[in-house]
């Protein structure tokens, strides 16, 4: 006869749903219930109706109501359940995997609030396999496990569960929203677009929210902010108030904030020791001869403590150019940086892509002829780079000073080694992909799925 392995079960064990982001989780073996059923509470449906998506919190351990998991799942049905006291209820069903001893085996789940039951989970008998043999007057007859890794959750714990991200820009249309929506989609992720400028919060102590269009928004995994500089501050108090709900931001708000200084930016970089050209700083200086100087004389770039995309970025090629620039922007009053002028670049740059402390793909920006400033909304063009060890440290180094989890790293390649020019808090896609040829859209994802936890009670540093 052929060995056929069977399991005995007890009428209480223990199971892995780890798919799910549950390791470790009690149940009551019930061949009198046809459906198997999992506890949830704040049971919110989203996503497309043609893949329809439910997300829900479970506290696995009855005795620690403040453990919260929060789950996702497709829906693969709704159904009618009757309850052992009569009841009837429209319930969720999900499938996921179950992990017993050494079996792993699809099964289908209610969802339902069982917070009053002593076990969190009923494993009914359509989930029961034919090798299966339950003793009902025996316990835990495989391995026994306990709640014990819910409290060690490594920080970067792959999940393969489905994330319900928000997508913060005020450019749903342009490359860079609608590559990161394609690759969260082609990955099963539901993203949903919000415009930055059209929420608005509720702060209080009780329960951070944010609000939209006349309604509260539900609660996000993660949030990619795409903020744009016209609404910095704006932005970030916005981002600030997603970090509350719980959400993980890709960039933090006081990484962002710290990016869009200028001022602040190049001080934490050269505290950090990380090479820059040499740049001086003023807000109406009297003395505009020394200012020049102090960045080593003409020819000398000005910058707005507030330029973007080579935006009020200008070429003083002469010592009298630049006092007319340097005497026009203090009569307006504006902050600006005097920045030496690294003539040997000859108008290129080089942009490093960095992802969670990786080099995700580079390439080098070649200004347009009769252009110093290499950016592509300026026609500069880019091609594929290929970095020294150098560079890669001193772009991972750049954005790690600054708290960025995802910045583009723009670099100046010298005779003395590279140098950091700027580093900027939401890179564009189109460059990068277009002269790498990689799927960086997937990556930034890819990296949201790797450092993003199950637990709901989230807290991102602001």
């Amino acid at each position: 006869m052929p060995d056929v392995t069977t399991f005995q079960l007890g009428w209480e064990e223990w199971l892995s749903l780890s798919d799910l982001g549950l390791p470790a989780i009690k149940a009551k073996v019930d061949t009198g219930a046809k459906t198997s059923a999992l506890h949830a509470s704040v049971i919110e449906p989203f996503g497309p109706a043609n893949s329809p998506q439910v997300r829900f919190l479970i506290q696995p351990d009855p005795s620690d109501p403040a453990l919260e998991i929060t789950c996702s799942a497709p829906v693969v049905d709704r159904r009618e359940v009757i309850s052992s006291n009569g009841d009837r209820e429209l319930r969720y069903v999900v499938e996921t995997y179950a992990e017993l001893g050494n079996l792993r085996w699809p099964i289908q789940l209610t969802l339902s609030n069982r917070e009053t039951m002593t076990y969190r989970m009923l494993l009914g008998r359509a989930a029961i396999q034919p090798s299966m043999i339950i003793d009902p007057n025996a316990s835990f007859l495989q391995p026994v496990l306990d709640y014990s890794p819910y409290h060690g959750l490594p920080k970067r714990r792959p999940v393969r569960r489905p994330l319900r991200i928000a997508l913060l820009t005020r450019e749903p249309r342009n490359y860079s929203s609608i590559r990161l929506i394609e690759a969260a989609e082609t990955r099963g992720h539901v993203i949903e677009v919000i415009d930055t400028a059209r929420c608005y919060m509720r702060i209080g102590t009780v329960d951070a929210e944010v609000h939209y269009d006349g309604e509260p928004l539900p609660r996000y995994d993660a949030v990619i902010p795409r903020i744009g500089s016209s609404i910095t501050d704006y932005g970030m108090a916005v981002l600030r108030q997603f970090s509350n709900t719980g959400a993980y931001c890709l960039n933090g708000a006081g990484a962002i904030g710290r990016s869009r200084d200028k001022l602040l930016a190049h001080q934490m970089l050269a505290r950090a020791k990380i090479a820059m050209p040499v740049t001086a700083f003023a807000h109406s200086p009297k003395d505009t001869k020394d200012l020049i100087a102090l960045a080593g004389g003409a020819p000398i770039v000005l910058k707005l403590l507030s330029s973007t995309q080579g935006k009020g970025v200008l070429l003083a090629e002469t010592r009298k150019a630049a006092e007319r620039l340097v005497d026009a922007f203090r009569g307006v009053e504006a902050n600006f940086l005097v920045q030496e002028f690294v003539e040997e670049a000859g108008g290129a740059d080089i942009r490093v892509f960095v992802i969670g402390n990786k080099v995700a793909g580079a390439m080098k920006r070649q200004a347009a002829k009769g252009e110093f400033r290499s950016n592509l909304h300026r026609g500069g063009t880019a091609s594929p780079a290929k970095l020294s060890a150098a560079e890669r440290d001193i772009a991972k180094d750049a954005a790690k000073v600054l708290g960025l989890r995802v910045a583009g790293v723009d670099l100046l390649q010298t005779a003395d080694g590279p140098k950091v020019l700027e580093v900027n808090s939401s890179p564009g896609l189109k460059g990068i992909e277009a002269a790498t040829g990689k799927d960086i859209a997937g990556l930034v994802i890819e990296h949201l799925e790797t450092v993003v936890r199950p637990l709901s009670k989230q807290r991102e540093p602001l």
